[in-house]
């Protein structure tokens, strides 16, 4: 019996040491997914654009091509918004980029952190050329090349994250115009950060004057924007 029971004592052992290391491995396969998925792109600028001027489609048309561009790249799976803002317009509130992005943290195609919450985000140095790269991991054009520059990003929103009062067009009729000329036009941000950052921020620096693809791209643009991983 003594036998027996040493045995019984030694298979006991065995078999909770495999569940021990077993849970163990199976304990860092999963912080290992984890950490893979904490630093998954949740950050983008479009690659390519609507092709339509300052005419997305809507925050639902920019929405949807955020969320093609991300599938494209395997990356579908999350929920993909554009960083855009849109003004009280015919009865409809007004709606903040900020307020339509999640709560972070983004990383970039090549898993470096932007911001780790909304307030983060839009303090100074996030997003800037070395960052701020498309769903394939590229650089945006920029000033000092190469050629065409592209660094113009429609936004429509003011420096916080926050949309403007009704009255002056900054959003091209809330992303649904194409009209060329004024009074019509979309702020802009720029992805190559130079001078003053109170006049030239990653999404606040200028407005077009019109919303057709060619008054976008008149400044050194191309009708890109920005996406985010809202969830």
């Amino acid at each position: 019996m003594n036998k027996i029971a040493n045995n019984a004592v030694r298979i006991a052992a065995v078999v909770s040491l495999t569940m021990l290391s077993g849970g163990t491995a199976l304990g860092q396969a999963a912080g290992g997914a984890a950490a893979a998925a904490n630093t998954a792109m949740g950050f983008f600028v479009t690659s390519v654009g609507k092709g339509d001027g300052g005419n997305l489609g809507g925050l639902a048309g920019a929405d949807a091509h955020c969320q093609s561009l991300a599938t494209a790249v395997g990356a579908g799976g999350r929920t993909w918004v554009a960083y855009l803002s849109t003004q009280e317009a015919a009865g409809a509130p007004a709606v903040n980029a900020k307020d339509r992005i999640g709560t972070g943290p983004w990383y970039n195609q090549k898993a470096t952190l932007i911001a780790t919450n909304p307030n983060t985000l839009h303090a100074p140095g996030n997003v800037n050329r070395a960052t701020a790269l498309n769903e394939k991991g590229e650089e945006v054009n920029g000033r000092g090349g190469p050629t065409p520059l592209q660094h113009d990003i429609l936004t429509g929103t003011q420096r916080e994250g926050t949309t403007f009062a009704a009255g002056t067009d900054r959003t091209c009729s809330n992303w649904t115009s194409n009209v060329a000329g004024a009074p019509g036009g979309a702020m802009m941000g720029h992805t190559d950060l130079q001078g003053a950052p109170t006049d030239n921020y990653w999404n606040t620096a200028h407005a077009s004057t019109g919303c057709s693809q060619t008054n976008v791209m008149a400044g050194g643009g191309a009708g890109y924007f920005y996406c985010f991983a809202r969830q």
